[in-house]
């Protein structure tokens, strides 16, 4: 029942970086619970426990990996382009750097321009223009999200 496909290229490298991430994870788990693992019922138990199941099925997806033939790439940078074209396509790329800006102008900006800018640049990007309705849609939705956290949740916004 088990096929033996190949792996895909940055397939080994991102397994071994989500067991070194469960290995973090079991770390932090044994720091909630302290020194003196004392019983099932103490506070850091389930996440000890979700850290250990985590590291096992790391393990046995890596092992399971090496009877795998290795991806159709020339090298290591050809594996890691490959990775990248197929993982991070142009537009994921742009967006999350629109994001990241986002993120970057709140404080300077405020919540209410910052989300506006963000809310247009994105509309107008991934509607390739469309520049007067992105326009109109990101200032109702900005006008009802205020409202929304002025009005109903009387939360200040910065």
């Amino acid at each position: 029942m088990s096929k033996y496909t190949k792996l895909q290229p940055g397939e080994r490298v991102f397994n071994i970086l989500l067991l070194l991430f469960s290995l973090g994870v079991l770390y932090e788990a044994y720091r909630i619970s302290g020194p003196g693992f004392e019983s099932i019922n103490s506070p850091g138990a389930f996440p000890v426990g979700l850290g250990v199941i985590l590291i096992a099925s790391m393990i046995v997806i890596i092992a399971g990996q090496f009877r795998k033939p290795k991806p159709d790439t020339k090298g290591a940078l050809d594996e890691a382009r490959q990775f990248l074209q197929l993982h991070f396509p142009l537009p994921i790329v742009v967006f999350s750097a629109m994001a990241i800006g986002y993120l970057l102008l709140l404080e300077p900006l405020g919540f209410v321009i910052a989300t506006l800018l963000f809310l247009f640049v994105s509309m107008v990007y991934l509607r390739h223009g469309r520049f007067v309705s992105s326009a109109i849609i990101a200032a109702v939705a900005i006008t009802v999200i205020y409202a929304l956290f002025k009005l109903l949740f009387q939360v200040y916004l910065p």
